[in-house]
């Protein structure tokens, strides 16, 4: 990235066509450690990395919950996240307060998309530097949907925003058709599977920088849920179980240089004729 003449303001299109302003937002979520969902026909999961700025800091914080039955996961700019979050709650309030039910999980994420494109369009505003991962969960099952500070938002089966995110999505794709029919266990499994993909190569998945977000029915490992399953985060001690549940990383094989044979009778000869 670097700076040319029509990027000094988010409501001017260069001459390809493209939104410049924009596109640094998209590059500001990129920058966020990673995060990943998944989605079976009775459960919708969220996986995060979390970062702690040093050896006296605490980790961030990467996941929010929305409602009883919305969570978000987030990659980029906190304070944006923390914003947003707060809208979108303000709004599944209000549709508590209103219409007495839970408000339906596409709609709000259509809303924060909404929120976030008028800050494309018009002067002076700076789009939101953060992308959400949103679960949610109604009378037709389980959903996961992507917020870009775009303005658009998707529905998936499975998906993973921030920094090498490329390397969990390559892995959601070649096991994604599974995980309909998978426990919670096994969608979990195939989260930190996927998670542990974006980690650079000398770190490795923690009880401290690992969070796991559920909705969906009590698993195994768990206790006191409800059978609805309202969202809820496991962190710390709470997620070793799963951690250990995953398979270890393969090691590649020492290259051995085998040596040609050596000639002998036995050999065929090459000659004329």
């Amino acid at each position: 990235m670097f700076r040319n003449t029509y990027d000094s303001d988010n409501t001017v299109f260069s001459p390809q066509g493209r939104l410049h302003q924009v596109e640094y937002a998209l590059e500001a979520v990129k920058q966020g450690s990673a995060a990943v969902g998944l989605r079976s026909k009775t459960h919708a999961i969220l996986l995060a990395l979390k970062r702690s700025t040093g050896e006296l800091a605490s980790y961030q914080q990467k996941m929010y919950r929305i409602d009883d039955h919305i969570g978000i996961a987030i990659a980029g700019l906190t304070s944006d996240a923390r914003v947003l979050s707060n809208f979108m709650r303000q709004q599944a309030m209000a549709e508590r307060m209103i219409y007495n039910r839970p408000i339906p999980a596409n709609r709000l994420v259509s809303s924060i998309a909404d929120k976030a494109q008028v800050n494309t369009q018009e002067y002076g505003r700076r789009p939101y530097g953060v992308g959400f991962l949103v679960i949610g969960f109604d009378k037709t099952g389980p959903h996961l949907y992507e917020f870009s500070p775009s303005g658009n938002s998707y529905e998936y089966f499975a998906m993973s925003i921030g920094a090498r995110s490329q390397s969990a999505k390559t892995y959601l794709e070649k096991n994604f058709e599974s995980f309909a029919d998978c426990s919670l266990e096994e969608l979990i499994t195939h989260g930190l599977h996927a998670l542990r993909e974006t980690l650079q190569q000398d770190k490795e998945l923690s009880i401290k920088n690992t969070s796991i977000g559920i909705l969906g029915p009590g698993g195994a490992h768990e206790t006191g849920i409800t059978a609805q399953g309202n969202f809820r985060i496991l962190e710390d001690d709470k997620i070793d179980v799963y951690l250990q549940s995953m398979v270890p990383k393969e090691v590649e094989a020492p290259t051995v240089t085998v040596p040609p044979p050596a000639a002998g009778d036995d050999d065929v000869q090459m000659g004329d004729n």
